[in-house]
């Protein structure tokens, strides 16, 4: 920058200087911040994009979520479409009933209408059936219908909301035997894989151990290849361990997540075993809790209904009607007569009832037809609950009896899996020093394998016993 002031001659000229260099200062001060601003945001663009690129390569470290059997219930109920399902058709059923007994009440409605008929040159017009050129509409209505049949449509609706409300019951106890199979049934395929991850380490290590032993010339090539064989099926069987526990790990997905999901974990509780209450407690609970005989009476009760409501049909009705509002040739409070002027204004604001009295009289057999379609579904209703009764008992007993004899097993599979493993460490021992054969390992090994398989069953089979229980008892 160069700038030449004189300052000989005026005062104003100085001034006028010192003002020039203090905006050329301020030019330049502003200049040289706009070249620091640039200057950070081309060495800060580079550092950004690797920071983002960092970030962007950085590994997932979202912990998998622990879902507990009630965490699981939970879930299960509110994505089941079956169970969904059921719980819709119960809304339906009571929003019915509901439509039901609104029939049965006083209802208020507006009408508003306005009616044109062509003009004949009098005040009526050419339709015959019109009251004047112009009609206009403008009143209220509460209208009442009074009917046996419709009482008994109402009392079949809350018999069959009642009927819903029990099969909406029976899904949510099927639900939860759904949940807690495909839950434990994870949870031991995750088992059998950690114990065939074993038993595979297991039959390498003899497999090694054989090998020595030959080298050694202590035992034959045939135990060797026979310790090859028991390898390879192990293998395999871990392979097929692991295809199970994947699958039943995306069962379980499916069955308690909205979305696909595979990040979670599930909490292993088969050994917290409670134990079962006496069977006359739980006889008493079926007698109050079965939903399966709640169906059945609630089935009964609505075919009862349906043969009240066919027979009703052949009663009389009454509707009844009361208007109030305009219903004249001009739409305002007060009319006059066109064709006499001097007649004066007359009040349009009125009333009218009308009351209907409906009797049946024929209708080509139809009511009669009803009511015997009404009665055989009655006496098919009258069977199922009949029916229901007998098989409450015999499942209650059955159910029962499985739920003790799988409690009364448990302990005898834990036993079995430690005698199992002392068995085979024993033998393992025995063979090193040459008192035991390859078979007697090998056959150790798997019976190591299915008596720790058969405890994780049988832990199974007493969870899903007491959950097919509860179906009848409910919760105990």
């Amino acid at each position: 920058m160069k700038a030449v002031c004189q300052f000989e001659g005026s005062s104003n000229r100085g001034a006028q200087c010192m003002r020039y260099f203090r905006q050329a200062g301020r030019t330049f001060q502003v200049s040289a911040l706009l070249t620091v601003l640039v200057m950070m945001f081309l060495l800060a663009g580079p550092l950004l994009a690797q920071e983002t690129n960092q970030v962007a390569n950085a590994p997932s470290t979202n912990a998998p979520l622990t879902i507990t059997l009630q965490d699981a219930l939970t879930r299960a109920r509110a994505n089941e479409p079956q169970y969904r399902s059921a719980l819709t058709q119960y809304g339906v059923a009571r929003e019915n009933r509901v439509q039901s007994r609104a029939a049965l009440l006083p209802n208020v409605n507006y009408n508003a209408e306005f009616l044109y008929t062509q003009g004949n040159g009098t005040s009526t017009g050419r339709f015959i059936g019109a009251n004047g050129v112009h009609e206009y509409v403008s009143e209220g209505n509460a209208h009442q219908a009074l009917s046996l049949q419709d009482v008994a449509e109402y009392r079949r609706a809350r018999a069959l909301e009642a009927l819903a409300k029990a099969k909406s019951e029976i899904a949510t106890r099927g639900l939860v035997v759904t949940v807690v199979q495909a839950y434990y049934r994870s949870i031991v395929a995750q088992r059998k894989y950690s114990t065939a991850q074993r038993t595979a380490g297991e039959a390498q290590h003899f497999f090694d151990i054989t090998q020595k032993l030959e080298r050694g010339g202590e035992v034959a090539h045939a135990d060797t290849i026979k310790a090859q064989l028991q390898q390879q099926q192990q293998q395999r069987a871990l392979q097929d361990a692991e295809l199970e526990m994947e699958r039943s790990r995306l069962e379980l997905a499916v069955l308690i997540f909205p979305n696909f999901n595979e990040n979670f974990t599930t909490v292993d509780d088969l050994e917290n075993i409670g134990p079962l209450p006496s069977f006359q407690e739980v006889e008493a609970q079926a007698g109050n809790n079965n939903p399966q005989l709640r169906v059945a009476l609630a089935s009964l009760k609505a075919a009862n209904q349906e043969v009240a409501v066919a027979w009703n049909s052949f009663l009389p009705s009454l509707t009844l009607d009361y208007f109030y509002g305009i219903y004249a040739n001009h739409f305002a409070v007060n009319g006059f007569d066109p064709h006499n002027p001097n007649a004066g204004s007359f009040r349009n604001l009125g009333y009218a009832a009308t009351a209907t009295l409906q009797l049946p009289i024929w209708s080509w057999g139809a009511g009669r037809s009803k009511v015997k379609s009404a009665g055989l579904e009655r006496d098919q209703a009258k069977v199922e609950l009949s029916f229901a009764q007998r098989k409450m008992a015999a499942d209650l007993k059955t159910l029962y009896a499985e739920s003790q004899t799988a409690r009364s097993e448990l302990e005898s599979l834990r036993l079995s899996a430690d005698l199992a493993a002392e068995s085979l460490r024993l033998t393992t021992l025995r063979y090193q020093a040459g008192e035991a054969s390859v078979l007697e390992v090998v056959d150790a090994q798997n019976t190591l394998t299915l008596a720790q398989n058969g405890l994780g069953d049988g832990q199974v089979r007493f969870r899903v016993a007491v959950a097919d229980l509860q179906t009848l008892t409910g919760t105990f």
